[in-house]
Protein backbone atom coordinates (compact mmCIF):
# COMPACT_ATOMS: atom_id res chain seq x y z
CA UNK A 1 0.00 0.00 0.00
CA UNK A 2 2.96 2.35 0.84
CA UNK A 3 4.05 2.02 -2.90
CA UNK A 4 0.54 2.64 -4.01
CA UNK A 5 0.41 6.04 -2.41
CA UNK A 6 3.56 6.91 -3.06
CA UNK A 7 3.39 7.02 -6.89
CA UNK A 8 -0.07 8.40 -6.48
CA UNK A 9 1.72 11.41 -4.72
CA UNK A 10 4.25 11.64 -7.34
CA UNK A 11 1.46 12.21 -9.90
CA UNK A 12 0.22 14.97 -7.67
CA UNK A 13 3.07 17.40 -9.62
CA UNK A 14 2.62 16.35 -12.96
CA UNK A 15 -1.30 16.37 -12.88
CA UNK A 16 -0.98 19.47 -11.27
CA UNK A 17 1.37 21.22 -14.25
CA UNK A 18 -0.95 19.18 -16.93
CA UNK A 19 -3.85 21.47 -15.55
CA UNK A 20 -2.24 24.55 -14.69
CA UNK A 21 -0.34 24.67 -18.47
CA UNK A 22 -3.73 24.16 -19.96
CA UNK A 23 -5.44 26.49 -18.62
CA UNK A 24 -2.65 29.15 -19.30
CA UNK A 25 -2.56 28.44 -22.61
CA UNK A 26 -6.33 28.93 -22.78
CA UNK A 27 -5.82 32.29 -21.24
CA UNK A 28 -3.04 33.18 -23.52
CA UNK A 29 -5.47 32.14 -26.10
CA UNK A 30 -8.77 33.55 -25.34
CA UNK A 31 -10.11 37.03 -25.98
CA UNK A 32 -10.65 39.89 -23.38
CA UNK A 33 -7.32 39.42 -21.72
CA UNK A 34 -6.31 41.54 -19.05
CA UNK A 35 -3.97 43.23 -21.34
CA UNK A 36 -6.84 44.08 -24.00
CA UNK A 37 -8.99 44.67 -21.43
CA UNK A 38 -6.34 47.85 -20.10
CA UNK A 39 -6.53 48.62 -23.85
CA UNK A 40 -10.25 49.07 -23.97
CA UNK A 41 -10.79 50.74 -20.69
CA UNK A 42 -8.49 53.42 -21.57
CA UNK A 43 -10.00 53.99 -24.97
CA UNK A 44 -13.65 54.11 -23.50
CA UNK A 45 -12.06 57.03 -20.89
CA UNK A 46 -10.26 58.64 -23.95
CA UNK A 47 -13.35 59.25 -25.80
CA UNK A 48 -15.27 60.07 -22.61
CA UNK A 49 -12.79 62.73 -22.22
CA UNK A 50 -12.39 63.99 -25.23
CA UNK A 51 -8.66 64.14 -26.64
CA UNK A 52 -5.51 65.38 -24.14
CA UNK A 53 -1.96 66.01 -24.65
CA UNK A 54 0.95 63.67 -24.84
CA UNK A 55 1.31 60.63 -27.32
CA UNK A 56 -1.05 57.71 -26.75
CA UNK A 57 -1.38 54.32 -28.59
CA UNK A 58 -3.55 52.12 -29.59
CA UNK A 59 -6.52 51.62 -27.24
CA UNK A 60 -5.64 54.85 -25.59
CA UNK A 61 -2.48 53.62 -23.72
CA UNK A 62 1.17 54.62 -24.15
CA UNK A 63 3.24 52.47 -25.48
CA UNK A 64 5.34 52.76 -22.71
CA UNK A 65 2.64 50.95 -20.27
CA UNK A 66 1.58 48.49 -23.08
CA UNK A 67 5.33 46.98 -22.82
CA UNK A 68 4.90 46.95 -19.30
CA UNK A 69 1.89 45.30 -18.84
CA UNK A 70 3.22 42.67 -21.69
CA UNK A 71 6.43 42.06 -19.41
CA UNK A 72 3.99 41.71 -16.31
CA UNK A 73 1.65 39.11 -17.69
CA UNK A 74 4.44 37.26 -20.05
CA UNK A 75 3.26 38.39 -23.64
CA UNK A 76 6.23 39.79 -24.60
CA UNK A 77 7.95 35.82 -24.20
CA UNK A 78 7.14 32.93 -26.18
CA UNK A 79 4.47 30.89 -23.96
CA UNK A 80 6.17 28.37 -22.84
CA UNK A 81 8.85 30.81 -21.33
CA UNK A 82 5.71 32.96 -19.61
CA UNK A 83 4.36 29.65 -18.00
CA UNK A 84 7.84 28.84 -16.63
CA UNK A 85 7.94 32.62 -15.09
CA UNK A 86 4.72 32.24 -13.94
CA UNK A 87 5.78 28.65 -12.44
CA UNK A 88 8.84 30.76 -10.39
CA UNK A 89 11.34 28.58 -12.96
CA UNK A 90 12.40 31.21 -15.33
CA UNK A 91 13.74 34.31 -14.01
CA UNK A 92 11.63 38.30 -14.44
CA UNK A 93 12.68 41.27 -15.52
CA UNK A 94 12.12 43.26 -12.40
CA UNK A 95 12.85 46.99 -11.86
CA UNK A 96 12.98 47.36 -15.26
CA UNK A 97 14.59 50.98 -16.43
CA UNK A 98 14.75 52.01 -20.07
CA UNK A 99 16.56 54.53 -22.08
CA UNK A 100 17.05 55.23 -25.53
CA UNK A 101 20.04 55.93 -27.22
CA UNK A 102 21.07 57.65 -30.57
CA UNK A 103 23.62 56.35 -33.09
CA UNK A 104 25.02 60.21 -34.01
CA UNK A 105 28.08 58.50 -36.55
CA UNK A 106 30.27 55.45 -36.47
CA UNK A 107 32.89 56.91 -34.07
CA UNK A 108 30.57 58.91 -31.77
CA UNK A 109 28.76 58.08 -28.95
CA UNK A 110 25.16 59.37 -27.63
CA UNK A 111 24.46 59.27 -23.80
CA UNK A 112 21.75 58.89 -21.66
CA UNK A 113 21.24 58.76 -18.02
CA UNK A 114 19.25 55.62 -16.09
CA UNK A 115 18.26 56.44 -12.55
CA UNK A 116 17.58 53.55 -10.92
CA UNK A 117 14.62 52.17 -8.63
CA UNK A 118 16.44 52.97 -5.39
CA UNK A 119 17.06 56.49 -6.77
CA UNK A 120 20.31 55.96 -5.32
CA UNK A 121 22.34 55.31 -8.61
CA UNK A 122 22.91 56.67 -11.75
CA UNK A 123 23.78 54.97 -14.96
CA UNK A 124 25.48 56.45 -17.62
CA UNK A 125 24.77 54.76 -21.06
CA UNK A 126 26.44 55.50 -23.94
CA UNK A 127 26.02 53.33 -27.05
CA UNK A 128 26.77 52.44 -30.57
CA UNK A 129 24.69 49.83 -32.12
CA UNK A 130 24.51 47.23 -29.51
CA UNK A 131 27.56 48.04 -27.95
CA UNK A 132 27.16 50.18 -24.59
CA UNK A 133 29.41 51.79 -22.46
CA UNK A 134 28.30 52.04 -18.85
CA UNK A 135 29.29 54.06 -16.01
CA UNK A 136 28.17 53.57 -12.51
CA UNK A 137 27.36 56.42 -10.31
CA UNK A 138 26.83 57.22 -6.37
CA UNK A 139 24.10 59.78 -6.77
CA UNK A 140 25.52 61.14 -3.38
CA UNK A 141 28.88 60.50 -3.81
CA UNK A 142 29.02 60.87 -7.73
CA UNK A 143 32.17 57.99 -7.56
CA UNK A 144 31.39 54.93 -9.25
CA UNK A 145 33.45 52.55 -11.80
CA UNK A 146 32.76 52.59 -15.59
CA UNK A 147 32.92 48.99 -17.86
CA UNK A 148 32.28 48.10 -21.08
CA UNK A 149 29.46 46.11 -22.21
CA UNK A 150 29.49 44.47 -25.63
CA UNK A 151 26.67 41.54 -25.20
CA UNK A 152 23.26 41.74 -24.26
CA UNK A 153 22.17 40.54 -20.42
CA UNK A 154 25.47 41.35 -19.39
CA UNK A 155 25.83 41.32 -15.51
CA UNK A 156 27.27 44.72 -14.00
CA UNK A 157 29.57 43.39 -12.23
CA UNK A 158 28.24 41.37 -8.97
CA UNK A 159 25.88 43.84 -8.04
CA UNK A 160 22.62 42.54 -9.58
CA UNK A 161 21.62 44.98 -12.21
CA UNK A 162 22.12 43.48 -16.31
CA UNK A 163 21.62 45.39 -19.56
CA UNK A 164 19.98 44.22 -22.76
CA UNK A 165 19.99 46.50 -25.36
CA UNK A 166 17.33 46.35 -28.07
CA UNK A 167 17.63 47.32 -31.46
CA UNK A 168 15.70 49.19 -33.61
CA UNK A 169 14.78 45.68 -35.24
CA UNK A 170 13.72 44.16 -32.49
CA UNK A 171 11.29 46.49 -31.60
CA UNK A 172 9.94 46.96 -34.88
CA UNK A 173 9.20 42.87 -34.28
CA UNK A 174 7.97 43.42 -31.24
CA UNK A 175 5.51 46.29 -32.32
CA UNK A 176 4.65 43.89 -35.37
CA UNK A 177 3.55 41.03 -33.15
CA UNK A 178 1.53 42.82 -30.70
CA UNK A 179 -0.36 44.88 -32.92
CA UNK A 180 -1.05 42.07 -35.70
CA UNK A 181 1.37 43.95 -38.39
CA UNK A 182 4.22 43.76 -41.24
CA UNK A 183 6.87 45.00 -38.72
CA UNK A 184 7.83 47.58 -42.02
CA UNK A 185 4.45 49.66 -41.16
CA UNK A 186 6.10 50.00 -37.51
CA UNK A 187 7.06 53.64 -36.49
CA UNK A 188 11.16 54.56 -36.37
CA UNK A 189 12.41 53.21 -33.36
CA UNK A 190 15.84 54.47 -31.68
CA UNK A 191 18.58 51.56 -29.89
CA UNK A 192 17.31 51.30 -25.82
CA UNK A 193 19.32 50.20 -23.40
CA UNK A 194 17.33 47.97 -20.51
CA UNK A 195 18.21 47.86 -17.47
CA UNK A 196 17.07 45.22 -15.26
CA UNK A 197 17.61 42.96 -12.20
CA UNK A 198 16.67 39.39 -12.59
CA UNK A 199 14.49 37.43 -10.04
CA UNK A 200 12.39 34.31 -9.59
CA UNK A 201 8.92 35.19 -8.63
CA UNK A 202 6.40 32.90 -9.42
CA UNK A 203 3.95 30.09 -7.82
CA UNK A 204 6.85 28.16 -6.28
CA UNK A 205 8.03 31.06 -4.17
CA UNK A 206 4.65 31.98 -3.22
CA UNK A 207 3.72 34.64 -5.48
CA UNK A 208 0.15 34.40 -7.57
CA UNK A 209 0.96 37.99 -9.30
CA UNK A 210 -1.11 40.44 -8.10
CA UNK A 211 -4.98 41.17 -9.54
CA UNK A 212 -5.36 44.04 -11.95
CA UNK A 213 -9.28 44.04 -10.90
CA UNK A 214 -8.85 44.31 -7.14
CA UNK A 215 -5.35 45.80 -6.87
CA UNK A 216 -4.26 43.18 -4.53
CA UNK A 217 -2.40 40.43 -4.44
CA UNK A 218 -3.65 37.12 -5.43
CA UNK A 219 -2.45 35.04 -2.46
CA UNK A 220 -3.96 37.74 -0.18
CA UNK A 221 -7.19 37.57 -1.89
CA UNK A 222 -7.77 34.16 -1.40
CA UNK A 223 -6.57 34.29 2.06
CA UNK A 224 -9.40 36.24 2.89
CA UNK A 225 -11.98 34.33 1.14
CA UNK A 226 -10.95 31.51 2.71
CA UNK A 227 -12.57 31.78 6.47
CA UNK A 228 -16.35 32.41 4.52
CA UNK A 229 -15.59 29.02 2.49
CA UNK A 230 -14.49 27.34 5.43
CA UNK A 231 -17.32 28.50 7.61
CA UNK A 232 -20.03 27.34 5.31
CA UNK A 233 -18.53 24.42 4.25
CA UNK A 234 -17.75 22.86 7.49
CA UNK A 235 -21.33 23.66 8.45
CA UNK A 236 -22.40 21.88 4.63
CA UNK A 237 -20.52 19.21 5.93
CA UNK A 238 -21.81 18.42 9.57
CA UNK A 239 -25.16 19.09 8.45
CA UNK A 240 -25.60 16.90 5.45
CA UNK A 241 -23.31 13.56 7.05
CA UNK A 242 -25.94 14.37 10.19
CA UNK A 243 -28.91 14.06 8.49
CA UNK A 244 -28.28 11.73 5.58
CA UNK A 245 -26.21 8.95 7.25
CA UNK A 246 -29.53 7.80 9.79
CA UNK A 247 -31.86 9.09 7.07
CA UNK A 248 -30.64 6.49 4.79
CA UNK A 249 -30.61 4.19 7.68
CA UNK A 250 -34.30 4.35 8.51
CA UNK A 251 -35.11 4.39 4.67
CA UNK A 252 -33.32 1.42 4.26
CA UNK A 253 -35.11 -0.70 7.31
CA UNK A 254 -38.57 0.88 6.70
CA UNK A 255 -38.40 0.37 2.71
CA UNK A 256 -41.48 1.07 1.20
CA UNK A 257 -43.41 2.25 3.93
CA UNK A 258 -45.02 5.68 4.47
CA UNK A 259 -41.89 6.80 5.62
CA UNK A 260 -39.58 6.14 2.87
CA UNK A 261 -42.36 7.22 0.44
CA UNK A 262 -42.57 10.59 2.29
CA UNK A 263 -38.86 11.30 2.21
CA UNK A 264 -37.86 10.38 -0.86
CA UNK A 265 -40.76 12.61 -2.03
CA UNK A 266 -39.16 15.44 0.04
CA UNK A 267 -35.18 14.81 -1.16
CA UNK A 268 -35.69 14.61 -4.48
CA UNK A 269 -37.84 18.09 -4.91
CA UNK A 270 -35.22 19.16 -2.96
CA UNK A 271 -32.46 17.99 -5.33
CA UNK A 272 -34.60 18.93 -8.09
CA UNK A 273 -34.66 22.51 -6.70
CA UNK A 274 -31.57 24.58 -7.85
CA UNK A 275 -29.89 26.05 -4.77
CA UNK A 276 -29.22 29.06 -6.20
CA UNK A 277 -32.88 29.79 -7.34
CA UNK A 278 -34.48 28.59 -3.97
CA UNK A 279 -31.66 31.18 -2.21
CA UNK A 280 -33.79 33.56 -4.61
CA UNK A 281 -37.17 32.57 -3.93
CA UNK A 282 -36.16 32.80 -0.01
CA UNK A 283 -34.85 35.68 -0.28
CA UNK A 284 -37.53 37.66 -2.01
CA UNK A 285 -40.47 35.86 0.30
CA UNK A 286 -38.20 35.29 3.77
CA UNK A 287 -36.18 38.52 3.11
CA UNK A 288 -37.79 41.08 1.15
CA UNK A 289 -41.57 40.98 2.01
CA UNK A 290 -41.59 39.46 5.14
CA UNK A 291 -38.47 40.59 6.67
CA UNK A 292 -37.71 37.75 8.48
CA UNK A 293 -34.36 37.39 7.86
CA UNK A 294 -31.44 39.20 6.11
CA UNK A 295 -31.48 39.47 2.30
CA UNK A 296 -27.55 39.96 1.57
CA UNK A 297 -23.96 39.46 3.07
CA UNK A 298 -23.29 37.57 6.93
CA UNK A 299 -23.14 40.15 9.31
CA UNK A 300 -25.51 43.69 9.80
CA UNK A 301 -23.13 46.96 9.21
CA UNK A 302 -23.77 48.09 13.25
CA UNK A 303 -22.56 44.88 14.59
CA UNK A 304 -19.38 44.45 12.43
CA UNK A 305 -17.41 46.33 14.69
CA UNK A 306 -17.92 43.46 17.66
CA UNK A 307 -15.50 40.93 18.29
CA UNK A 308 -16.67 37.77 16.10
CA UNK A 309 -17.10 35.43 20.29
CA UNK A 310 -19.28 38.63 21.21
CA UNK A 311 -22.73 37.14 21.51
CA UNK A 312 -24.86 39.60 19.84
CA UNK A 313 -22.35 39.12 16.85
CA UNK A 314 -22.74 35.19 17.10
CA UNK A 315 -26.55 36.12 17.10
CA UNK A 316 -26.34 37.89 13.55
CA UNK A 317 -24.13 35.91 11.80
CA UNK A 318 -26.33 33.10 12.70
CA UNK A 319 -29.65 34.81 11.74
CA UNK A 320 -27.88 36.11 8.60
CA UNK A 321 -26.52 31.91 7.88
CA UNK A 322 -30.22 30.68 7.78
CA UNK A 323 -30.75 30.92 3.69
CA UNK A 324 -27.46 30.51 2.76
CA UNK A 325 -26.74 27.33 4.22
CA UNK A 326 -30.38 26.28 3.53
CA UNK A 327 -29.27 26.96 -0.30
CA UNK A 328 -25.98 24.88 -0.13
CA UNK A 329 -27.67 21.94 1.84
CA UNK A 330 -30.54 20.97 0.22
CA UNK A 331 -29.45 20.11 -3.05
CA UNK A 332 -26.99 17.47 -1.53
CA UNK A 333 -29.22 15.30 0.71
CA UNK A 334 -31.14 13.19 -2.49
CA UNK A 335 -27.36 11.45 -3.57
CA UNK A 336 -26.10 10.63 -0.17
CA UNK A 337 -29.53 9.45 1.77
CA UNK A 338 -30.28 6.95 -1.40
CA UNK A 339 -26.57 5.67 -1.45
CA UNK A 340 -26.56 5.23 2.07
CA UNK A 341 -29.89 3.47 2.22
CA UNK A 342 -28.99 1.07 -1.53
CA UNK A 343 -26.12 0.03 0.20
CA UNK A 344 -27.60 -0.82 3.52
CA UNK A 345 -30.43 -2.77 1.72
CA UNK A 346 -28.32 -4.58 -0.53
CA UNK A 347 -25.83 -5.08 2.52
CA UNK A 348 -29.37 -6.57 4.53
CA UNK A 349 -29.96 -9.45 1.64
CA UNK A 350 -26.65 -10.84 2.02
CA UNK A 351 -26.06 -14.37 3.18
CA UNK A 352 -23.77 -12.92 5.97
CA UNK A 353 -26.37 -10.89 7.68
CA UNK A 354 -29.34 -13.28 7.19
CA UNK A 355 -26.66 -16.21 8.55
CA UNK A 356 -26.09 -13.96 11.59
CA UNK A 357 -29.70 -13.48 12.30
CA UNK A 358 -30.22 -17.61 11.71
CA UNK A 359 -27.84 -17.72 14.45
CA UNK A 360 -29.64 -15.57 17.16
CA UNK A 361 -28.50 -12.16 16.66
CA UNK A 362 -30.80 -9.44 16.81
CA UNK A 363 -32.17 -7.44 13.87
CA UNK A 364 -30.43 -4.70 15.34
CA UNK A 365 -27.39 -5.60 15.96
CA UNK A 366 -27.08 -7.32 12.59
CA UNK A 367 -27.80 -3.88 11.12
CA UNK A 368 -25.61 -2.16 13.04
CA UNK A 369 -22.98 -4.29 14.12
CA UNK A 370 -22.79 -6.50 10.53
CA UNK A 371 -24.10 -4.64 8.02
CA UNK A 372 -23.32 -0.94 8.53
CA UNK A 373 -19.44 -1.27 8.36
CA UNK A 374 -19.85 -2.57 4.82
CA UNK A 375 -22.61 -0.17 3.61
CA UNK A 376 -20.35 2.78 5.03
CA UNK A 377 -17.90 1.88 2.32
CA UNK A 378 -18.90 3.78 -0.87
CA UNK A 379 -19.79 6.74 1.88
CA UNK A 380 -16.53 6.86 2.73
CA UNK A 381 -15.24 7.17 -0.85
CA UNK A 382 -16.83 10.62 -0.79
CA UNK A 383 -15.08 11.87 2.62
CA UNK A 384 -11.87 13.18 0.59
CA UNK A 385 -13.85 15.23 -1.32
CA UNK A 386 -14.56 17.29 1.84
CA UNK A 387 -11.47 19.18 1.58
CA UNK A 388 -12.65 20.79 -2.00
CA UNK A 389 -16.28 21.49 -0.13
CA UNK A 390 -14.59 23.33 2.49
CA UNK A 391 -12.96 25.83 -0.04
CA UNK A 392 -14.91 24.92 -3.37
CA UNK A 393 -17.68 27.58 -1.84
CA UNK A 394 -20.89 27.79 -4.90
CA UNK A 395 -20.33 30.77 -7.31
CA UNK A 396 -24.36 31.23 -8.14
CA UNK A 397 -25.38 31.28 -4.13
CA UNK A 398 -22.41 33.36 -3.33
CA UNK A 399 -23.94 35.98 -5.93
CA UNK A 400 -27.44 35.73 -4.70
CA UNK A 401 -26.81 36.23 -1.63
CA UNK A 402 -23.71 38.76 -1.99
CA UNK A 403 -21.04 36.40 0.11
CA UNK A 404 -17.80 37.33 0.02
CA UNK A 405 -16.18 33.65 -0.82
CA UNK A 406 -14.07 31.82 -2.82
CA UNK A 407 -16.92 30.96 -5.34
CA UNK A 408 -17.53 34.46 -5.97
CA UNK A 409 -13.89 35.58 -6.65
CA UNK A 410 -13.76 32.96 -8.96
CA UNK A 411 -16.42 34.51 -10.65
CA UNK A 412 -15.71 38.12 -10.19
CA UNK A 413 -12.31 36.77 -12.19
CA UNK A 414 -13.83 35.28 -14.87
CA UNK A 415 -16.11 38.42 -15.11
CA UNK A 416 -13.33 40.84 -14.92
CA UNK A 417 -10.71 38.33 -17.29
CA UNK A 418 -8.64 38.56 -14.42
CA UNK A 419 -5.80 36.66 -15.28
CA UNK A 420 -3.84 35.92 -12.11
CA UNK A 421 -6.61 35.53 -10.02
CA UNK A 422 -7.99 32.67 -12.31
CA UNK A 423 -4.88 30.73 -12.10
CA UNK A 424 -4.33 31.07 -8.46
CA UNK A 425 -8.03 30.19 -7.72
CA UNK A 426 -7.37 27.08 -10.72
CA UNK A 427 -3.93 25.92 -8.92
CA UNK A 428 -5.75 25.62 -5.17
CA UNK A 429 -8.93 23.97 -6.33
CA UNK A 430 -7.29 21.63 -8.51
CA UNK A 431 -4.80 20.44 -5.68
CA UNK A 432 -7.63 20.41 -3.20
CA UNK A 433 -9.23 17.74 -5.84
CA UNK A 434 -5.96 15.60 -6.54
CA UNK A 435 -5.11 15.84 -2.74
CA UNK A 436 -8.97 14.93 -2.09
CA UNK A 437 -9.09 12.01 -4.19
CA UNK A 438 -5.84 10.36 -2.66
CA UNK A 439 -7.77 11.10 0.53
CA UNK A 440 -10.68 8.86 -0.43
CA UNK A 441 -8.78 6.06 -1.50
CA UNK A 442 -6.62 6.19 2.06
CA UNK A 443 -9.90 6.25 4.33
CA UNK A 444 -11.42 3.43 1.84
CA UNK A 445 -7.96 1.23 2.67
CA UNK A 446 -8.50 1.72 6.20
CA UNK A 447 -12.14 0.73 6.37
CA UNK A 448 -12.33 -1.89 4.37
CA UNK A 449 -9.86 -4.57 5.03
CA UNK A 450 -10.38 -6.46 1.42
CA UNK A 451 -8.97 -3.56 -0.50
CA UNK A 452 -4.92 -3.89 -0.97
CA UNK A 453 -3.37 -1.34 -3.07
CA UNK A 454 -0.66 -4.30 -4.71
Amino acid sequence: MKEYFIRRLLLVPVTMIGVTFLVFLITRAAPGGPLERAMMEAQVATEGGGSGGGQSQAGGLSEETIEANEEEFGYDKPVFVAYLQWLGLWSRERAISKSEYYQRGEDSLGSELITDSDNETIVVLKGVGREVFVQKKDSGTGIGKAFYVDKPEESLRGNGWRVRVESPDDRKARWARREGKDKELAPDYKYRAVLYQPKFSGVLQGDFGESKQFGDPVLSLIRSRIPVALYFGILTAIITYAVCLPLGILKAIKHRTFIDNASSVLIFIGYSVPGFALGALMVVYLGARTGWFPMFGLDSPELANLPWWSWDRLLDRAHHTVLPLISYVVGSFAFLTMMMKNSLMDNLAADYVRTAVAKGVNYRRAVFKHAFRNSIIPVASTLGQLITILVGGSILIESVFDIQGFGLLQFQALQGRDTPVIMGTLTIAAFLLVVGNILSDFIVAMIDPRVKFN
